[in-house]
């Protein structure tokens, strides 16, 4: 049990150190695909 809240503990803390580049990913993943989309509509 002890292991399981260690490495609980361990991921809460990579997600905290991370959380920033997964916006910045998430933001430019959506800018991406609206653009595409946007293409398509005015293609």
């Amino acid at each position: 049990m002890q292991t399981i809240q260690n490495s609980y503990r361990g991921l809460s803390l990579l997600m905290d150190l991370n959380w920033d580049r997964v916006l910045y990913i998430g933001t430019i993943s959506l800018a991406l695909g609206a653009s595409a989309w946007l293409s398509t509509l005015l293609g």
